[in-house]
Order: structure tokens, then C-alpha cells, then sequence
């Protein structure tokens, strides 16, 4: 992978592969995992951050070898991206719900579309069982949910019905640093 494709990494300079942009260009068939890929996937998962050298490190392989792993990873799709997790009351949305939705039969791919653009759309799947999606959104406050549910949500043409789970209290389930 070329230089200007690779960011910078935080303690050392060696940098991690930039993951590719998903553009419908089709991924080559999944390889298996080894039990070294899988400690680098838990590293990754737990510092998004981590240099190339300290993975290395932590997995007892050669920085070339660790970065092999990981753009391999990266040009797979195994790892699709590198973010931060956010504590979304702290970052100014302290309300988060689940939304059920039951949606006119094969049209999942328009109003999933619809759904990515609505703002604090957090995660989208499409499901089986008494409804067909599950939306999780964080939003500002409970006024904010309602305008996004009663205005936004339900103006959907293809959103048969909406049910709102309130969210009390959440917890990632992600490896911590």
C-alpha cells in the first residue's frame, strides 16, 4: 500500500493501512483467521489506534509480518475501518432508543437508504421475527427522538409502523484497551 494511503501511527510512526472505501467492488472470498490474526483483530478492536510496532509486539511477530497481517485484513474486508467509540451523552446525545419497524414487503434497500440519511442513525439491520428492522438512533434529547419517530420516521412511505424502545442505560460489549 502506498505512503500517502497509510496513516500515521500514534506512538512510533509506523503506520497502519488505511481501509479501502467500500464501493460495491467485489472482496475476495474470506480466508480463514489464524489464531495470530485473531489477536491482531482484538488489539485493533480495543485501540483503533495501536501501532503497527506495538501489535507486532503484543502478537510476537515481525513488524513486516504485522503489517502484512493487517493490510491482508484490510483487503479482505475483515476489517472495514479504523474509528473511535463515543460516550454519546458526553458528546451531547443523551437519549438513545431502538426503533422497530415494519416495512412494505422488498423494500428494504430504499428505506434503508432512507434510514442512513436521518440524523443520530447509529446502526440499521434488517431482521427477522415480528418486525423487519431494528434501528438504533442517539439524538439530543426526548424531543429530539419524537420529531425524528413522529415526523421523520413514519413520513417514510415504505414504514408500515414504528415501535420505541428507550434506551436507560448502555454498555459496549467491545474489547477495552
Amino acid at each position: 500500500m502506498a505512503a500517502e494511503q497509510m496513516a500515521d501511527g500514534p506512538q512510533d510512526g509506523t503506520a497502519l493501512p488505511s481501509p479501502r472505501p467500500l464501493d460495491g467492488a467485489a472482496l475476495p472470498p474470506p480466508r480463514p483467521l489464524d489464531a495470530i490474526d485473531q489477536d491482531i483483530l482484538k488489539i485493533l478492536q480495543a485501540d483503533g489506534r495501536a501501532s503497527i510496532r506495538s501489535v507486532a509486539e503484543r502478537v510476537h511477530v515481525s513488524r513486516a509480518n504485522a503489517y502484512a497481517r493487517i493490510n491482508r485484513l484490510v483487503e479482505d474486508g475483515v476489517i472495514r475501518g479504523f474509528s473511535a467509540r463515543v460516550d454519546h451523552e458526553r458528546a451531547g446525545h443523551g437519549t438513545s432508543a431502538y426503533i422497530t419497524l415494519k416495512i412494505v414487503q422488498n423494500t428494504w434497500r430504499t428505506v434503508r437508504e432512507q434510514l442512513r440519511q436521518l440524523p443520530g442513525a447509529s446502526h440499521i439491520a434488517l431482521v427477522g421475527g415480528d418486525f423487519d428492522v431494528l434501528l438504533l438512533v442517539h439524538t439530543p434529547d426526548n424531543r429530539a427522538l419524537r420529531e425524528l419517530v413522529l415526523t421523520r420516521l413514519q413520513a417514510i412511505p415504505e414504514v408500515l409502523s414504528t415501535r420505541t424502545l428507550l434506551v436507560f442505560e448502555e454498555e459496549d460489549l467491545e474489547p477495552e484497551a
